[in-house]
């Protein structure tokens, strides 16, 4: 973890991490038109934070989106924080919070961790049963193909709908597909209310990428959740919920267990 305290030590990398969290997805001009900074030297900075894993960077054609990314500050709360008393580190469980609530104003999810294992493992992790329900409690009934139809059983609902399909499968390499429908059942799973699921059902139906690259001994792992309205629902909860997935995924790869349900 000292690359992520060296990173957060600079308040012009901090000033930096405060605009994302402003506003996530901006490129290095609208970086550099928001603060008082040479682009040279946002450009060295952004290397920093990406280098630490606190920013996460996709490329939309032409454009580099750059992405505060919750990951490295996830993992020090479930892997290391606990070690000491709780109130002796409340300044970090703070700073994880501000990470990871950005505004939805336009809403994409970017998360980026590396994991101890291999793209063939993590691959069959993402898509066989064994391993999803073990870590997320959902599976997946499909055979990966592109076009295909996805059944979902998520927290023992099941879903079917002709709109959720797989959208890419590149063994090792990428994976896509639509998210699931919103039901009265998956509702009453979770207790939401009828207000809130008749706001869920209304939006636009997103999609998931996952892409996997080998990076000396480990594998990195970026996660892009996008589709979403303005002001979007789903947005926010997806935001707060892919970091407990993908830590409890990469404890389960490292471990041979995820993550308890209570982390």
């Amino acid at each position: 973890m000292d690359e992520v305290f060296k990173a957060l030590a600079d308040p012009s990398r901090r000033a930096l991490l405060d605009s994302l969290n402003a506003r996530n997805g901006q490129t290095l001009r609208e970086l550099c038109a928001g603060l008082d900074m040479a682009r040279q030297s946002v450009s060295k900075h952004l290397a920093v934070l990406e280098a630490a894993g606190l920013v996460a960077t996709v490329r939309r054609g032409r454009e580099k989106l750059h992405y505060l990314n919750a990951a490295p500050v996830h993992e020090i709360a479930h892997r290391w924080i606990s070690r000491y008393d709780q109130a002796r580190v409340q300044a970090l469980a703070d700073l994880k919070l501000a990470l990871e609530e950005t505004p939805m104003d336009a809403p994409t999810f970017v998360y980026t961790t590396y994991i101890r294992t291999t793209p063939q493992k993590l691959w069959q992790a993402l898509t066989e049963p064994a391993f999803t329900r073990r870590y997320w409690a959902t599976e997946f009934n499909t055979d990966w193909s592109v076009g295909s139809p996805m059944t979902w059983d998520n927290h023992g609902v099941l879903i079917s709908d002709p709109e959720q399909v797989v959208l890419e499968a590149e063994p090792y390499s990428r994976l896509s597909y639509t998210w699931h429908a919103i039901t009265p059942e998956l509702a009453k799973r979770f207790g939401w209310d009828e207000e809130l699921l008749a706001r869920l059902s209304g939006e636009a139906r997103s999609k998931v990428t996952f892409t996997i690259e080998e990076a000396a001994q480990v594998v990195k792992l970026t996660v892009v959740h996008d589709g979403f309205e303005p002001g979007s629902s789903l947005a926010e909860m997806v935001s707060h919920g892919w970091p407990n997935v993908v830590s409890s995924l990469k404890s389960l790869l490292e471990t041979g267990e995820p993550l308890p349900d209570d982390a």
